[in-house]
């Protein structure tokens, strides 16, 4: 039954909300806050009632949303599962590590034939990945241009050895101006990104191991909370670890009674790992969760050149089997859930893009059947029954 169907005296609908963000150092009160800032955006486009209060003492990183939508209270607790301090472990290396990494993970991508399979999918995520390496190198091609030129002009002065040194040093501060003004670039970012993924050419790290069992006890004490249903959300690279936490519940087993478990993936990037060949723990999860019996949505968009986007990641990865029934591969269409004069000021700004799918639509009222980020984590249905009957 709808809600809007149901009586306004209906009791509210529960839900734990688990978001499991991507490759970010960031802490976590930004995802609060975005939270906060776009629910109250939407609710005003949309005329449903939202309002986000902070979580309980303890819950460091999470907040609590009440909510009126479709005719229902909703009440609904988000936690942030966290592992942004690995992120800053592995981004913590110096200059010279950086392109270290760089050589690495081309190497592993090329070497293993993963970047020719990935070239084959979509041009986008893939120019994506091409960018820090092509930035990087014209960032150290111009420090060393600079360096040369110091050189030669202070060779005449000082001699030949403190030009040399005087020269490295320029080298140095030039790669190191480039790194700080990175955050309009994020060149250093996103190399540290897939060196992350290509670093055991797909297996995972050991403190990301610990990490995804970890989750998977917090998702599974929330099953046994009286709530109507558990919601994870992976976003970005976050959507893998998302995937291998629920196949590790699975074949764990999931208690016969409990509340609706699902999940929702949203810009994922799955293949950047999947097709790696040490990935062979992550192609496992995805074959358990693809014939399973967690409803799993995938939510992604053309515009979003982050992402790989409408490209089902069990079907590309060489896992989907007979029977297979998840993920159901959606379009955000950020051409037409936008209006045109928002998507004008933005279909140039890359990451913001990639982070649309947790922000306002202003192009949603009176479609309620389109991808609401607000809808799905505050309404009174279920993902499946919200979504689970949408065509790919």
């Amino acid at each position: 039954m709808q809600a809007d169907q149901r009586n306004a005296d209906d009791p509210a609908f529960r839900r734990q909300v688990f978001y499991i963000p991507g490759f970010d150092p960031h802490p976590p009160r930004r995802y609060r806050e975005l939270y906060r800032r776009e629910a109250a955006a939407q609710a005003a486009l949309s005329g449903y009632q939202i309002a986000v209060q902070p979580g309980p003492c303890g819950a460091a990183y999470g907040w609590r949303v009440s909510a009126r939508i479709e005719g229902r209270q909703v009440e609904t607790a988000i936690s942030v599962l966290v592992w942004s301090d690995i992120v800053r472990d592995r981004m913590a290396g110096g200059i010279a590590a950086t392109y270290v990494q760089l050589a690495q993970t081309v190497w592993a991508y090329l070497a293993t034939g993963a970047l020719f399979r990935l070239m084959r999918l979509r041009k986008g995520p893939v120019i994506a990945a091409l960018y820090p390496p092509v930035v990087l190198l014209l960032q150290l091609a111009v420090a060393a241009l600079a360096g040369v030129l110091v050189f030669r002009l202070g060779s005449g002065i000082a001699g030949g050895w403190s030009a040399a040194a005087l020269g490295l040093g320029v080298v140095w501060a030039v790669l190191h101006g480039f790194r700080r003004i990175d955050r309009h670039l994020y060149a250093w970012y996103l190399m540290h990104d897939y060196a992350f993924a290509a670093r055991h050419r797909g297996a995972y790290p050991d403190a990301l191991e610990a990490r995804i069992g970890r989750f998977g006890a917090a998702v599974a004490g929330a099953l046994k909370t009286d709530v109507d249903e558990v919601l994870v959300v992976g976003h970005s690279s976050g959507a893998y670890v998302a995937v291998s936490v629920l196949a590790d519940m699975v074949r764990a087993g999931l208690p016969g009674i409990s509340p609706a478990l699902s999940l929702l993936t949203l810009g994922q990037v799955v293949p950047m790992v999947s097709f790696l060949p040490g990935a062979g723990r992550l192609r496992a999860d995805l074959a358990v969760l693809a014939n399973g019996q967690v409803p799993w949505v995938d939510v992604t968009a053309p515009g979003d050149g982050c992402a790989f986007a409408l490209c089902d990641p069990v079907a590309v990865s060489g896992v989907a089997r007979a029977g297979k029934k998840w993920p159901l591969v959606l379009s955000a269409a950020f051409t037409q859930t936008l209006s045109p004069a928002r998507w004008q000021a933005l279909r140039w700004r890359f990451f913001r893009l990639h982070f649309q799918y947790l922000c306002a639509f202003d192009a949603l009222p009176g479609r309620t059947d389109d991808y609401d980020y607000f809808r799905i984590t505050a309404g009174p249905l279920t993902l499946a029954d919200r979504l689970g009957g949408r065509k790919p």
